[in-house]
């Protein structure tokens, strides 16, 4: 889209809040944005592009109209953004980097609940806690609530009729205090969901609850005199206090609130959460999103926000963050602390973040210390051709034809040093009249990289040239059409002595016949040689094949590419009896190919 496009619209585009989506041709939504006001953000991707990202001049290169959607407030617009972007995910927006498959603990929906681990999350009413990024601390709570209540582990199916009828008898587990027995009735159904209310309560982070719960439970047993139930109790109840010492507690004046921190770099952005219940941190996570425009870091954190408090299902009214998001968030308030215990915990959010931002880096570094064969051989072609950049991606092309007939051309791509056979493109010339391979070189050429500018994609760093000079400069004028000859290397390569010819220098290069460079080299005309012939061979095999059959009087080109389909070859075909002909072709035009052959 243009600014020309875009000056005979702008006319028509409120001043309101709302969401606006960059559509291509085809309608696939490119990118989706929130505004404040429509007309000045729409504004911003037009007019001087000094100092736009690259991705954001791709984008509104490649879309082809804009659509957008007015809302009453800010908060609307924040909310149809997020749908939108849920619902068609554009190339374009921020992504979450998120595949990992994350750890709850379920309450299952049945009668006497169990409580248990698992990584699936199943939509049967069962109720979920979580996600849990660490297995060690999902072991600690389940082992605390063993501690704490009994509860059943088996899988009977438990329910009133069953348990009446005498079903089940109990196990193991009940004799070392492990299960109250409710298979043969001895706890009732209110005194085991007591229980289960009991443990979602420490799940949410209600320690002061659960603690009065046992103390109350205590009480009873003392008051009855049942001593040795009492001291139990006073057993459990220590427990329950060492494993609340153990968990961070803020500040008996912080309440239940969501923590974000936010730091970024030039392709990625991190979002650190902490999960603040009753004071205590009860939850944490960091996540790693990929920045594809240049978004502004308030937009990023409030995309981060919102996929953090959906994944951990939180309601808390009050967030804190580093800075003014600029948005308002409904039935939230948003603090940017400056002192006191709020900043404290900002604080702890941010060195979590920055460290995760610099093992991040560290991993990245570690990785790239790790050469692969391919890397080391691209790196060595990128010294001997003299290339400011790795070779990653190369392309070679080829023509084929024999005295001018049934001309095709082949463009194979190496990516890592490796053929990638399915990114391979065979041409039919549709220009060019006789054996001319320079100006057949030139329309293929020209048809390639065209097309990859006009759609945006990843263009090569290497081409290869399968000729000398003369081949060579006619592609190279293509490249220069396009202005694409300072972003792609073109070389070509002479049959007779491996000579390598770079453009518009008469001195070509000889590399070493041993070399790794020149094995790829020769790799990549090779097949660009063999899928170009196969190609030449198939298209020369179908027309030989129609010109025999379009001989025949009274056949035409429909009628003879019918047979060739359901026959594959001429032979085939004069074997056939009238019968099987007329199964094809019908009765007329099988007399007609029965008589012509007898």
């Amino acid at each position: 889209m243009t600014d020309k496009d875009y000056k005979q619209i702008s006319d028509t585009i409120p001043k309101q809040p709302g969401v606006y989506r960059f559509l291509d041709e085809d309608g696939t939504i490119l990118y989706v944005g929130k505004a404040k006001v429509l007309k000045n953000r729409l504004s911003s991707y037009f007019g001087s592009k000094k100092n736009m990202a690259y991705k954001t001049r791709t984008m509104v290169r490649n879309a082809d109209h804009i659509e957008f959607t007015i809302v009453d407030t800010e908060q609307d617009a924040l909310l149809l953004e997020n749908t939108l972007i849920k619902k068609f995910q554009p190339r374009y927006n921020v992504m979450l980097k998120d595949g990992k498959n994350y750890s709850y603990i379920c309450i299952k929906k049945e009668p006497f609940p169990r409580v248990f681990f698992t990584r699936k999350l199943i939509r049967d009413g069962s109720t979920y806690f979580g996600p849990y990024t660490s297995k060690h601390r999902i072991n600690i709570i389940l082992d605390l609530i063993k501690k704490l209540f009994q509860l059943r582990t088996c899988w009977l199916p438990l329910n009133e009729k069953n348990i009446e009828a005498g079903k089940f008898k109990i196990c193991l587990e009940y004799h070392i205090k492990n299960c109250a027995g409710p298979c043969e009735g001895l706890e009732s159904e209110e005194d085991y969901n007591n229980k289960i209310d009991q443990i979602k309560n420490i799940l949410n982070g209600s320690f002061g609850t659960v603690k009065q719960f046992i103390q109350n439970e205590m009480q009873k047993h003392a008051e009855a005199m049942e001593f040795e139930e009492a001291q139990i109790l006073k057993s459990k109840l220590e427990a329950f206090e060492d494993y609340q010492a153990k968990s961070t507690v803020v500040s008996t004046s912080v309440k239940d609130l969501d923590v974000f921190s936010f730091v970024d770099d030039d392709k990625h952005a991190y979002v650190n959460y902490l999960k603040i219940m009753n004071g205590a941190i009860i939850n944490t996570d960091t996540v790693e999103l990929t920045k594809n425009l240049n978004e502004e870091k308030e937009d990023i954190l409030l995309y981060g926000i919102e996929k953090l408090r959906e994944k951990f299902k939180s309601f808390a009214p009050e967030i804190v963050v580093p800075f003014d998001l600029g948005w308002l968030i409904e039935d939230v308030k948003i603090t940017v602390p400056q002192i006191g215990d709020k900043k404290k915990l900002l604080d702890l959010s941010q060195k979590n973040v920055t460290y995760f931002r610099l093992q991040m880096k560290k991993d990245a570094i570690n990785r790239a210390k790790k050469v692969t064969s391919s890397e080391r051989i691209l790196k060595t072609m990128q010294e001997d051709l003299h290339m400011d950049v790795v070779p990653f991606h190369i392309e070679c092309f080829d023509n084929s034809n024999i005295q001018g007939t049934n001309p095709v051309s082949s463009c194979v791509v190496f990516k890592n040093a490796k053929p990638s056979k399915r990114d391979y493109r065979k041409f039919n010339i549709k220009t060019v009249v006789g054996p001319d391979d320079f100006a057949s070189m030139k329309e293929v050429v020209y048809r390639r990289y065209k097309r990859l500018k006009e759609e945006g994609d990843d263009l090569p760093q290497l081409v290869i040239i399968d000729g000398g000079k003369g081949q060579l400069s006619a592609a190279y004028e293509i490249l220069k059409d396009l202005d694409l000859h300072e972003k792609i290397l073109m070389i070509g390569i002479a049959k007779r002595l491996e000579e390598i010819f770079f453009p518009e220098d008469p001195i070509p290069l000889y590399i070493n016949k041993k070399s790794e460079t020149l094995k790829i080299i020769q790799h990549a005309r090779n097949e660009a040689h063999r899928f170009a012939i196969t190609f030449h061979r198939d298209q020369r095999s179908r027309n030989a094949f129609g010109t025999e059959l379009s001989e025949i009087k009274g056949i035409g080109e429909k009628t003879a590419n019918k047979l060739l389909i359901h026959y594959g070859s001429v032979s085939k075909i004069k074997r056939s009896t009238r019968g099987e002909l007329e199964n094809v072709i019908g009765k007329a035009y099988a007399k007609i190919v029965c008589e012509h052959y007898k």
